[in-house]
């Protein structure tokens, strides 16, 4: 098999010189270029016709995010990840990147106390996203995906199905974009509260919160320890952290913790899945988005064996289908759907009406 062709494109001849050695490592992988600019990288593309382009943020004559909009705007579906710093702004800046089409991020090094450390920490984040992006995806455009194992049927129910008293979405890898689309087409007298674990690092998670109570009816939060959850309402788990649900004496709040990671990630989806089947005794409406790896399968298992319900993103508009694959490919998933009927499905499984306040246990 070809290796992965990559165009590396950042102003710093560190991290050009960086990137480039840790790509170059992998005989998967192949560094046809550099390119000092957005502008310079627009030009690489039309003659070195890249499999995948690492793209800076910050950088003179054309700037990532105008690089990212260029691309796009020719119509060239090029996967590209960006090369963040882990701040406020970096992150600001690559919430506008994924908005304007990139597909994914990586995060630069940082307080890190060698040049061995910065490359480990690369390849780590940025070598599996690399292959992830490109396993469906060949050259410039976007052709049909190569086949997977289909989605299994999921097994006829033999106990008692749940009406849903919380929703629990799990995403990763084209997950800011995806769930961009699905929140804001939910009411906002939604008759459940939401819980959202997207794998993203500290930092990002209180600007993607705060970006999605600007786009979504729903009030959208970073999640806090000890909040009750109330409908309506939208917790994101914060970067670094696993979220979970408590529940003592009837009253169902969040939690989070500092465990071990679960499925290399933390948070995890399957973390949070499996709390919530646990404090509302079955009673969960899962979905597991577009994202790399398994991540979610273990918890919509659980979801299923108590009487919920498990949705999953199909692989024709997930960015990867991995995590949403997993699930759909072990049967668990109720119903496998493109992005823009989620919203759509998700309402038609949930109570019509919000509860009162004084009936509400939640």
């Amino acid at each position: 098999m070809a290796p992965i062709r990559v165009l590396v494109v950042d102003d710093s001849v560190v991290v050009r010189k960086l990137v480039t050695d840790v790509l170059s490592a992998d005989p998967a992988i192949e560094v046809v270029g550099t390119a000092v600019n957005g502008r310079a990288a627009l030009a690489k593309l039309e003659t070195l016709r890249p499999d995948l382009v690492t793209m800076d943020i910050e950088m003179p004559e054309l700037d990532g995010i105008g690089a990212v909009i260029a691309i796009r705007a020719a119509g060239n579906r090029v996967p590209i990840v960006m090369f963040s710093t882990l701040t406020e702004r970096g992150a600001s800046a690559t919430l506008d990147a994924l908005a304007a089409g990139a597909d994914d991020y990586v995060t630069k090094p940082a307080n890190v106390g060698s040049v061995g450390q910065s490359m480990d920490s690369v390849r780590q984040q940025l070598v599996p996203r690399i292959k992830a992006l490109t396993g469906r995806r060949v050259g410039p455009v976007l052709p049909p995906p190569h086949p997977a194992a289909p989605a299994a049927p999921a097994p006829a129910r033999t106990g008692l199905r749940r009406t849903p008293a919380v929703l629990v979405i799990g995403s990763s890898t084209g997950g800011p974009d995806a769930l961009t689309k699905v929140l804001p087409r939910l009411p906002a007298d939604l008759a459940v509260p939401v819980l959202v674990v997207q794998h993203m690092p500290p930092v990002f998670t209180a600007q993607f919160a705060a970006r999605l109570d600007r786009l979504s009816p729903l009030s959208v939060v970073e999640a806090v320890a000890g909040t009750p959850l109330r409908p309506g309402t939208v917790h994101v788990a914060p970067g670094d952290v696993h979220l979970t649900v408590s529940s003592v004496g009837g009253l169902r709040r969040t939690a989070l913790d500092r465990g071990d990671p679960v499925n290399f990630c933390r948070p995890a989806v399957d973390v949070l899945f499996r709390s919530a089947v646990a404090a509302y005794d079955g009673a969960v409406l899962a979905v597991v988005l577009t994202g790399m790896g398994h991540d979610g399968r273990d918890g919509a298992a659980l979801v299923r064996e108590a009487g919920g319900t498990v949705l999953a993103q199909d692989q024709a508009t997930s960015v990867v289908w991995g995590m949403p694959g997993a699930v759909a490919q072990a049967g668990l998933a109720e119903e496998v759907l493109p992005l823009d009927r989620v919203a759509d499905a998700v309402l038609r499984r949930l109570p019509s009406r919000r509860p009162s306040l004084s009936g509400m246990s939640a």
